[in-house]
């Protein structure tokens, strides 16, 4: 019961020192605002990421066209071999015939243009599959080396410059939110610093008539818990309903349909979870930091 009481009395007396010390915590509140608002819409982008990346994955397949001399026994040989490659999942033959039946289906126009041909220009193909995206270019590579094989292909050069650019944008969110974090706790560590330095005497009087250590250091470290919590109302509000807003606005997807966003709903939930947790965090380690280095208790 005891332990309650000080736990009681401490938010009681946190809250008491962030309001009668309100221009002091006003600072670090509003630190705490701007570095959990580019939290919140910097896991965003790596939530986004994260599922474009997975989307593209699955996405990905190989596409091999045969060389216009083989036969129908040769794709089937041929597709046995793909098979027998490491890390191919799925090998799906697709006849140059029903190629042009599809692309007939598709636009008439093309149906005309084949009518102009003896011959059908086009090439019996695959479409492979694999089951580690990182396997791509080594399956690739081992497919071109087969007979028979006009091309084979997936898309490389666009593939790598988009998962460079997704890794630079995660690897930047990253330098920034690590920065970010330190620079507020930095600054709630020096609100709490001078909270102890106006109630010196008030902290020696406890001292005096016994009060106990986790009597004196909880009422600071709570005060840095509510800053933080304080600072985590406005980027809440501000994710949720932007992300609501943009997800609607933008259909869904960025630039195009392979760069889906996340469905909002429990996703926006999560990340506001996360944000108030690391804003009380980040204030309670800006407490604590304060407290051991200048509460010498």
């Amino acid at each position: 019961m005891k332990m309650f009481r000080i736990i009681g009395r401490s938010i009681r007396d946190a809250f008491k020192s962030v309001f009668r010390n309100f221009s002091l915590s006003m600072a670090s509140i509003l630190c705490a605002t701007i570095t959990l608002l580019v939290v919140g819409i910097s896991l965003i982008i790596a939530g986004n990421i994260d599922n474009a990346t997975k989307s593209l994955e699955k996405e990905l397949n190989i596409v091999v066209y045969l060389d216009k001399s083989a036969t129908e026994y040769d794709a089937m040989e041929l597709k046995s071999k793909i098979e027998a490659i490491a890390n191919v999942e799925k090998v799906e033959y697709k006849s140059k015939e029903s190629w042009k039946s599809e692309m007939s289906e598709y636009n008439p126009s093309f149906g005309t243009v084949f009518e102009n041909y003896e011959d059908n220009p086009l090439l019996d193909s695959f479409v492979v599959t694999v089951n580690n995206s990182k396997s791509l270019d080594k399956v690739t590579k081992q497919i071109r080396e087969l007979e028979l094989i006009e091309s084979a292909n997936y898309g490389e050069d666009t593939v790598n410059t988009m998962v460079s650019v997704f890794d630079v944008v995660k690897k930047t969110t990253i330098v920034v939110l690590i920065a970010l974090i330190f620079v507020t706790a930095f600054l709630i560590s020096n609100t709490i610093k001078l909270t102890i330095y106006s109630r010196r005497s008030e902290i020696e009087i406890m001292r005096l008539v016994g009060g106990s250590n986790a009597a004196i250091k909880l009422p600071f470290v709570f005060e840095g818990f509510v800053i933080g919590l304080l600072g985590s109302i406005i980027p809440i509000i501000v994710i949720v309903y932007g992300y609501i807003i943009a997800f609607e606005r933008l259909d869904g997807h960025i630039i195009t349909d392979i760069i889906k966003l996340i469905s909002p709903y429990n996703f926006v939930f999560i990340i506001a979870g996360i944000i108030a947790l690391l804003g009380a965090l980040i204030g309670m380690f800006g407490s604590l930091r304060a407290v051991r280095k200048y509460l010498k208790v």
